[in-house]
């Protein structure tokens, strides 16, 4: 027998989350996950699986690109970061009401027909960006569009792994050169260690000349701070206009640490020798300066929150606990 409101003491508690009890305990990850995966069938497991050889050409030289060019070396890392994200948001994902819609193939086929563009023309960037296109289009297809805004940024995020297009490329490259230089010869005429010259995207010191090449024109560590930039943000900070502004931030302070990496390295080549200007020496100030930028980015950011704590805009632990909490 048992009171009023009560429940007998024999009866197993039930979850909160309504899923099944094994042994009086809550699901394992590993069998949540299989509850998770199961409504998308034998079907959906066979179509994911003919997308997958469908853009295995375009995955392997993706790959390859990642692995060969020093300026998209970061694409390893961000499946893996855009994967963590959508984890970190697991709780809230199963919270978003799943209404499949079959707008998802309409997005399927016209990424497709990106794809079959991009194939034509000899066009990577199409192909690359129909996979994401794809990508969405099953979101939509098998959870709704729901599921979709709350992915938007994990998804969004795999951008940075795709390298831009060649015309865009080279119209971004060419400015960063003349900027690294330009900045590095001013910089040297304050200092006035030595006589310095510039001729375009070349610098004229005692004894030898140095070149700013696209290896030096702060390409790579652009994209890879601006990576850095949003990913940081997104886990870190929650105010959006913030998020944008950090983002924006990283231009600069990028193009100014590669700058300072170019006249350090006029600086070394002409009191060490031209070696400083090259080999492991160079690719050693690459990192030193990457450093320094992610250093001096932390440090506007802590600056930004410094200033809005003064003025009162920045919410304490209690109020950022209740929205999560509301959340």
């Amino acid at each position: 027998m048992a009171l009023a409101g009560t429940k007998p003491t024999g009866t197993a508690p039930e979850p909160a989350d309504g899923g099944i009890l094994l042994n009086g305990r809550s699901p394992s990850k590993l069998q949540t996950l299989w509850r998770t995966l199961r409504p998308f069938g034998w079907q959906g497991l066979l179509l994911v699986g003919v997308l997958v050889a469908l853009y295995a050409p375009v995955l392997r030289i993706l790959v390859d690109q990642w692995y060969h060019d020093p300026d998209y070396s970061h694409g390893f890392l961000v499946p893996l970061l855009s994967a963590y994200l959508i984890w970190q948001r697991r709780d809230k994902l199963s919270l978003v009401a799943r209404r499949p819609s079959m707008w998802g193939v309409f997005v399927v086929v016209m990424s497709i027909g990106l794809l079959f563009l991009g194939s034509l023309g000899a066009e990577l960037f199409l192909a690359r960006i129909s996979l994401l296109g794809t990508i969405c289009g099953l979101i939509v297809y098998f959870c709704g569009l729901a599921v979709l805004r709350a992915m938007a940024f994990p998804i969004a995020f795999l951008l940075f792994a795709i390298p831009i297009p060649v015309i865009i490329y080279n119209e971004i490259v060419f400015p960063l050169q003349f900027v690294a230089s330009r900045f590095a010869t001013r910089s040297l005429e304050i200092l006035n260690l030595f006589p310095i010259m510039r001729e375009g995207n070349v610098l004229i010191i005692p004894g030898m000349t140095l070149e700013v090449v696209e290896a030096c024109s702060g390409i790579r560590s652009l994209m890879s701070l601006l990576a850095l930039a949003a990913g940081y943000g997104y886990l870190v900070e929650r105010n959006t206009a913030v998020r944008w502004f950090l983002i924006v931030a990283m231009v600069p302070l990028a193009i100014i640490s590669n700058g300072t990496r170019v006249m350090i390295t006029a600086i070394m080549a002409n009191y060490i020798g031209p070696q400083a200007a090259e080999g492991f020496m160079h690719e050693f100030s690459g990192w030193v300066i990457f450093v320094v930028a992610t250093v001096l980015f932390l440090m506007l950011h802590s600056f930004i929150n410094l200033i809005r704590r003064r003025m009162g805009w920045l919410p304490n632990d209690e109020e950022l606990a209740m929205k999560g909490k509301e959340s």
